[in-house]
């Protein structure tokens, strides 16, 4: 790590520490940060931080004198700051895409380590051809999708992958299930993602116009079909996310997913009507949302804030199964772990900024997913956190 970046007052901050998610973050890191990681607090309240951290301090009485940053997304030279006094920024601050790109500017120019909680393909679509050339000019690793988008399904691949035969083409399948519900961050997202789909497309145009592809290789995401999973007794939805094109980037990236790489994401779900269901559903909330008073009317259902009790939390979990398959030999392996949107997701995106604040890492730079970034460090730290990476078969 460059010295000018050794100096700096904190390891890490954590911007957006009062939002629903970002309170969670920061219990974990008071429950879990090292000793001696210096790391402070970041919003637009300094009463809410002052709240926050009182209460952070009856979990963990080292964390009554943790630093307080005011910063706000409307305020750049604010977020500036932030990005020069940390070695890594974590945030949870969405929708990305409405309030995301001063925080990606700054640490890309400050040559500051950024994790996120982003979900939106547009916004990590737009970040790359502005700022990732200059994150790798300062050295800047710019690391999106740090929570259950896309965490589990990056990593999980890449543990399988690892399994596999080397030099062949390699397919594999994830099927994710989930029991747990969302806050109204979570929902506002979802909603503009939907009714920015023209936006999106015209971001992912011109990210395709200036990043370069894989010489002498493939990596694709393929959407697939509905159909009968038998091998796990499920119905297979795809899942148009983010998730697959993670994926996607890592294979494109790192040459032991093979000459011809090609992941497919869906839901899995036990009953048909239910998989019919949640196709009609998603594609109702799908229509209303590209409607303006409509998608008022769905945005108003839930406010950004609010989200699920603890008790709901608690009973919430997912698994991720994969089926791969490279020359001649499959493999099935699973990811597993509690409540996947909330206090995993804390887990995750506070774990990764830990490990690009102290751990061995691979030498990179620019915007670069979990698994170019951290890799088998993350893997490690996580199944040391209990979420569970194991071989079904």
């Amino acid at each position: 790590m460059p010295k000018e970046r050794e100096d700096r007052p904190h390891d890490l901050v954590l911007f957006g520490a009062t939002g629903f998610t970002g309170e969670l973050t920061a219990e974990y890191l008071a429950r879990n940060a090292p000793p001696g990681c210096r790391w402070a607090l970041a919003g637009r309240s300094v009463a809410k931080l002052e709240a926050l951290r009182e209460r952070l301090a009856r979990l963990n009485p080292d964390c009554a004198e943790l630093p307080l940053l005011r910063a706000d997304v409307t305020d750049e030279e604010s977020v500036r700051a932030v990005a020069r006094q940390a070695r890594v920024v974590a945030t949870t601050v969405g929708p990305y895409v409405r309030y995301g790109e001063p925080l990606v500017a700054a640490c890309a120019e400050a040559g500051t380590d950024y994790v996120d909680l982003c979900g939106e393909p547009e916004f990590v679509d737009t970040m790359y051809p502005r700022h990732h050339a200059r994150a790798v000019e300062s050295g800047a690793r710019l690391v999106h999708a740090c929570g259950f988008d896309s965490v589990p399904y990056d990593l999980g691949v890449l543990y399988t992958v690892g399994l596999l035969p080397q030099g062949v083409p390699v397919r594999v399948r994830g099927f994710v299930r989930a029991g747990g519900t969302f806050s109204g961050g979570t929902f506002h997202s979802a909603v503009g993602v939907m009714s920015r789909r023209r936006q999106a497309e015209r971001a992912a145009v011109e990210r395709r116009r200036v990043e370069p592809t894989p010489r002498g290789r493939r990596a694709r995401a393929e959407r697939g079909r509905p159909h009968r999973a038998h091998a796990l007794g499920m119905w297979a939805v795809p899942l148009p996310t983010l998730d697959p094109l993670i994926v996607k980037r890592s294979a494109a990236a790192l040459e032991q997913y093979g000459p011809d790489f090609v992941y497919r994401h869906f839901a899995a779900v036990r009953h048909l009507p239910m998989a019919v269901g949640g196709v009609a559903g998603v594609g109702a909330v799908f229509a209303l949302a590209k409607v303006p008073p409509l998608r008022r009317w769905l945005l108003n259902r839930r406010k950004p804030g609010q989200g699920p009790s603890a008790e709901r939390r608690d009973r919430a979990w997912f698994t991720v199964r994969f089926v791969a398959e490279a020359g001649g030999r499959q493999v099935v392996t699973e990811v597993s772990g509690g409540d996947p949107g909330y206090g995993e997701t804390a887990k995750m995106l506070a774990q990764s900024a830990l490990c690009l604040a102290f751990d061995e890492l691979p030498d990179t730079a620019g915007q670069v997913t979990t698994a170019v970034a951290m890799g088998e460090a993350l893997i490690g730290r996580l199944s040391g956190a209990g979420i569970v990476f194991r071989v079904v078969r």
